[in-house]
């Protein structure tokens, strides 16, 4: 009974693949999941909501409400109640309808107003699964932290022999004990996580900021809940809400609000992230008036911030993991490598302006992950989301090393 306890939503859509979500359906509850099935239109025309209904042991929801007696399904109450939204068989219709926000039917209502991980099974033929058109609408769920399961290859309903097949209910329902499972992994520690710019006043108008928008600090503060974290963000003004419970968000403006946070939170912490982009300057006098044009170039004279990430490596105790971030423009692998050891990290996180698609503003990132002993793991160009993940691994295998190492 691995799922005990677990409110899934189970989507089904339009596809010959429909049948296997029976089999689906009896995978998950024999877990000991309670499971709410919703079907679209078309799928009604492969399987029947009876046969749903007394396999769920709850009414099957399609329609907004019931035409007998006028009962409603809420999308909204649905979509919170949900641990995981699983959509099993996945139409590539539906998957573009996901894509892009179109909710005509009761299931992508639910999606968007879900909460919760999402996890999608694809079913369709090879030639639709390998069209550009799909492939974009799949890289668009990934890029949203949509979880895809790959469909598997034989025997299509076409005739035809290629990937496409909904993958087989009993390894649908592994990858949920799966998923579920790795939420566990970091239950009962704390993290604390920086993220965005820091606003550095110059006057009541104006400030001296960076381009920062903050995704790759949210990205991972919510991956690290995700994994059973208690995590406490300290971001800079961002344009970003969290929707993670286990995040316990700190606003701030300037990096010395950040560094007294930090200081203050980090000794009770099991790790830390710095992924904000901290101002390493602050304006040396603030003006309490706005500063009006002159005839004369204005001088501003600037004094340093407190380094936050060093504050912590003098601090950091061997039981606690410490995580910087190095953006930089030349000589990428030195400058990172030599930043981890001024500031006593044990990891350091570099991504490169050089690289399309990294840096600040956008949904992706490739970063190279560099240790203590200047071994770098390189990773390919991903979702923030996906990086996010890949961070939050490597962090698990640094705290399993650490403890190893104390026994």
């Amino acid at each position: 009974m691995r799922l005990t306890g677990k409110h899934i939503v189970l989507g089904l859509t339009g596809s010959i693949a429909a049948y296997k979500a029976a089999y689906l359906l009896r995978g998950l509850i024999k877990e000991g999941a309670e499971v709410q099935v919703v079907m679209t239109p078309a799928a009604k025309e492969f399987i029947t909501p009876v046969t749903m209904s007394a396999l769920s042991g709850k009414p099957v929801a399609s329609d907004f409400f019931s035409a007998n007696d006028g009962t409603w399904y809420s999308h909204v109450d649905m979509g919170q109640w949900a641990d995981l939204i699983l959509i099993a068989p996945a139409t590539a219709a539906t998957i573009g309808k996901m894509a892009h926000g179109i909710c005509d039917n009761l299931l992508i209502t639910t999606y968007l107003s879900a909460k919760c991980p999402i996890m999608i099974a694809p079913a369709m033929d090879m030639d639709m699964f390998m069209h550009p058109a799909n492939q974009a609408n799949l890289a668009i769920l990934r890029s949203f932290g949509n979880l895809i399961i790959e469909p598997g290859e034989g025997e299509l309903a076409s005739g035809l022999y290629g990937k496409g097949r909904m993958e087989e209910p009993e390894i649908i329902v592994e990858e949920v004990i799966k998923f579920f499972d790795q939420k566990k992994k970091l239950l009962n520690k704390h993290f604390l996580i920086t993220a965005g710019p820091t606003f550095e006043k110059i006057d009541p108008v104006r400030f001296i900021g960076n381009y920062s928008s903050g995704k790759m600090g949210y990205a991972i503060a919510e991956e690290l809940a995700n994994a059973g974290a208690k995590v406490t963000l300290v971001s800079g003004p961002v344009q970003i809400k969290k929707t993670n419970s286990g995040i316990k968000l700190i606003p701030v403006e300037s990096a010395g609000e950040m560094y007294q946070h930090c200081l203050r939170i980090f000794p009770e912490a099991d790790g830390a992230v710095m992924c904000a982009a901290v101002a390493d300057f602050t304006p040396e006098n603030y003006s309490e008036s706005k500063i009006k044009r002159g005839n004369d170039d204005l001088l501003i004279r600037l004094k340093p911030t407190s380094d936050i990430a060093a504050q912590l490596g003098q601090i950091k105790s061997d039981r606690q993991l410490l995580i910087g971030f190095a953006l930089e423009t030349h000589d990428e692998m030195a400058n990172a490598f030599s930043k981890l050891n001024r500031k006593n990290l044990d990891l350091i996180i570099l991504n490169s302006l050089n690289d399309r698609g990294a840096g600040f503003g956008v949904d992706t990132n490739k970063i190279t992950i560099i240790d203590r002993d200047n071994n770098q793991t390189f990773f390919e160009l991903k979702s923030k989301t996906e990086v996010a993940a890949d961070i939050v691994e490597r962090i698990v295998q640094e705290l399993d090393r650490k403890a190893s190492s104390e026994k």
